[in-house]
């Protein structure tokens, strides 16, 4: 769409956009909504988001703005917050993370209340664990790019621990995001970055076989998702006000990949960032790395320290995505001019990185074997995805994987697609044990990348009574199919 950008601000309200840093660009005290006795309050609305001068987009948002405001909690202080529907259409707000009870948690499939059109709903829950978690939509889009998580429906939240002291100067949350989405056939994905590679053969003989069976019938490849327009914080690449920084400071970054499909990656020339936690969760090994990467719905605090003076590109890796929005100025103290962008030489990514060393995983009370699968191009030009040959009913919602409470589980995860998939689990943490067959433990996730033709394996203790859902986090897997329910009793 096309508007005049003095319609835009006066139309929106947002006219702090014009200029200056964003409040919630740098970490501060979000402002509470003086509603009733709610702590916080939201409003899902349609609204006019500028990433550019020249490029505004309309999509649905929290209070008018992307991302959504930022939310900082106590770990164990109870939290009411208001949740307002203004469009005409059912929604559900997902607290991605937290360990909180089925009627909050904003999963239609676990059977969470629908916040009514025009309606809301009062949302009262004791937040936790700590870390960086966020809150997004959790609706079914299908084939509509307007829906789900296409659209702007992000934002932070932020679980203080009961004693946390901070080692560093300033805390920036970054969230990355794309927009104006659209269909083709085909297409490439990242796959070279994650460790180990190796592809296990009977994954890919059964993969590459059900493919080349489809395609010798005359099928097109299914439908993929690209865009148009990328952006940090609601703000192409050199749109908004730089993270400004000085010489000597240790910077936190908590950074939130709130795509709908995509993996992100993340470069800072001359910089490294060392990793403290995955998901919100402290890992047992901080380790420097030059690259950051992250599946759909990942995020990874790490701190950097400013010992590189210039104007630099924090950004993404891919020419063509950075070059259409994804990235945000580092600006030193002193320092103007043009923003430099230097590729980094190495970028792999590799969980073990961080985990205990020489650590094997415990022992699991029960495994539950669970096999993915793609049926190319099988629903109206849409791939079908399966857990054990099954594609999840949306109309009959019946848990497959009955749980029995407080006991381990081991989730043994075949990939029998060349996709990457980021795998999440409703309302639990679990443990990455073994990766490609390789043993190890400590790093503690809600979502983990697994690789194309790979089996991984995650253990987790069923604590949380009730429904739970098991998904992966693309929004064009799971909207067709790629999800499954664990109901513990």
């Amino acid at each position: 769409m096309s508007i005049d950008r003095r319609e835009f601000l006066k139309w929106s309200g947002l006219a702090a956009l014009a200029g200056g840093t964003p409040g919630w660009l740098h970490a501060a005290a979000p402002a509470i909504a003086p509603a009733g006795n709610a702590d916080y309050t939201l409003h899902i609305a349609r609204s006019l988001v500028e990433l550019a001068p020249d490029h505004i987009v309309s999509t649905t948002t929290y209070n008018g703005q992307f991302p959504g405001p930022l939310i900082r909690l106590k770990e164990g202080r109870r939290v009411v917050v208001d949740v307002y529907n203004d469009t005409d259409v059912p929604e559900q707000l997902h607290w991605h993370g937290q360990f909180v009870p089925v009627d909050v948690d904003g999963s239609a499939e676990e059977g969470t209340p629908y916040i009514p059109p025009r309606g809301m709903r009062r949302l009262s829950f004791v937040p936790g664990p700590s870390g960086f978690r966020f809150y997004h939509t959790h609706l079914v889009a299908g084939s509509d790019l307007t829906q789900g998580q296409y659209s702007g429906q992000v934002g932070p939240v932020y679980i203080e621990a009961r004693h946390a002291p901070g080692d560093y100067d300033q805390e920036v949350f970054l969230v990355l995001k794309e927009f104006d989405p659209f269909f083709s056939q085909g297409g490439d994905m990242a796959q070279d970055f994650l460790v180990p590679r190796e592809p296990e053969r009977a994954l890919k003989e059964r993969g590459e076989t059900a493919m080349n069976a489809s395609l010798a019938k005359g099928q097109p490849h299914g439908y993929e998702v690209g865009y148009q327009a990328f952006a940090i914080n609601g703000r192409m690449l050199g749109a908004g006000e730089p993270i400004r920084v000085k010489p000597g400071e240790r910077v936190l970054l908590h950074v939130l990949n709130g795509s709908a499909t995509e993996i992100r990656s993340l470069a800072l020339p001359g910089h490294t960032f060392k990793v403290i936690a995955l998901d919100g969760n402290p890992v047992p090994n901080p380790a420097e790395v030059p690259v950051l990467w992250l599946g759909t719905a990942e995020r990874v605090s790490a701190v950097v320290e400013m010992k590189y003076p210039g104007t630099w590109i924090l950004g993404d890796l891919d020419d063509d995505d950075r070059g259409h929005g994804m990235g945000i100025v580092v600006e030193y103290a002193g320092h103007r001019g043009k923003p430099q962008w230097i590729k980094p030489t190495s970028s792999s990514w590799d969980y073990r990185r961080f985990a205990l060393a020489h650590a094997e995983p415990g022992t699991a009370d029960e495994i539950i074997e669970m096999t993915f699968a793609k049926q190319n191009a099988a629903d109206n030009g849409f791939n079908r995805w399966t857990i054990n040959d099954v594609a999840f009913d949306m109309a009959a919602r019946k848990p497959i994987f009955p749980l029995h409470y407080g006991k381990r589980y081991r989730l043994r995860m075949h990939n029998t697609s060349d996709d990457i998939h980021p795998i999440h689990l409703h309302r639990h943490n679990f443990e990455i044990t073994r990766i490609a067959g390789q043993p190890t433990a400590g790093v503690i996730k809600d979502v983990v990348m697994l690789n194309g033709y790979q089996t991984m394996e995650i253990d987790f203790t069923a604590d949380q009574r009730g429904l739970s859902l098991f998904h992966c986090h693309s929004q064009l897997h799971m909207d067709f199919g790629f999800m499954a329910l664990f109901d513990c009793a």
